[in-house]
């Protein structure tokens, strides 16, 4: 995709979602956390495994 297509898709978000837009943000920001969080444990959890 190029430039204007980003433009007309951004566009068409805050058209869609304008008012909805902190309230999405929020959520995607938590489930970004959870999931590093969830990667972190996966790693902790194979690293104790492979060391005994």
């Amino acid at each position: 995709m190029g430039p204007m297509e980003w433009v007309v898709v951004v566009l068409i978000a805050v058209l869609l979602f304008g008012h909805r837009l902190p309230e999405v943000g929020r959520s995607l920001g938590r489930g970004i956390v959870e999931f590093k969080k969830g990667i972190e444990g996966v790693k902790d959890e194979n690293g104790d495994n492979m060391s005994g």
